[in-house]
């Protein structure tokens, strides 16, 4: 198994976290460590690099930032999990479509344990529960490297993701675990799924204590 390093970052603002996540990526040599980062954002829109304008729809006083992920428009905001994985994928021997499927299926799972069925979908990256979207995937691929993530809606205000059209589909509603009369600690949480991910990648998680990204 390989060792990842675990850090829970807290409520942190999106762009500095975003940076970060760039500039660990650029300078990550063969032996730096994979790390998954955990985190919670202020209200923000993030908005992928084939992102169209007309799905943004009424952002209001919220900051709309344009990032160098896949995908279109997404909210983040207090009540939602975000992990982050900054992974070697050539040296996990895996390759972007694995990873994509690990971390849907990593959802998947930790959503089963709170008893709630959930899946994937071929057209369309993420997880669903029945037609309704729950969670949300990004990632951008480097030199062989991975950052960005996922976004789980846990309990959280929903109305920010009526401003938008979520992942640029018109219509699409989006839940949170909360509406399925679970709402457990985001620590909760957190654990469960570290646990769920490294299954599918046979990763060992590594608990570090750091608390900020400088």
């Amino acid at each position: 198994m390989t060792d990842v390093e675990i850090l829970d970052l807290g409520r942190v603002d999106y762009e500095p976290t975003w940076q970060a996540m760039q500039q660990y990526s650029l300078e990550r040599e063969s032996d730096s460590p994979d790390q998954i980062w955990l985190v919670e954002h202020p209200p923000v829109f993030t908005q992928g690099q084939a992102g169209k304008a007309e799905h943004l729809l009424n952002p209001g006083s919220i900051p709309v930032v344009q990032v160098d992920r896949g995908g279109q428009v997404t909210y983040h905001g207090p009540g939602q999990f975000v992990a982050y994985v900054l992974l070697d994928i050539r040296r996990l021997k895996s390759d972007v479509r694995k990873l994509v499927t690990a971390l849907e299926q990593s959802v998947v799972d930790l959503l089963a344990s709170y008893s709630v069925t959930a899946r994937p979908r071929p057209d369309a990256p993420g997880v669903y529960v029945g037609d309704d979207k729950i969670c949300s995937l990004g990632l951008r691929i480097k030199r062989g490297c991975s950052y960005h993530g996922l976004a789980l809606n846990l309990d959280m205000d929903m109305e920010p993701f009526q401003r938008i059209n979520p992942c640029g589909y018109q219509g699409l509603k989006m839940v949170q675990l909360a509406d399925f009369g679970q709402r457990p600690p985001l620590q909760e949480v957190q654990q469960r799924w570290v646990a769920a991910f490294c299954r599918q990648l046979a990763l060992k998680p590594q608990w570090k204590t750091l608390q900020t990204v400088d």
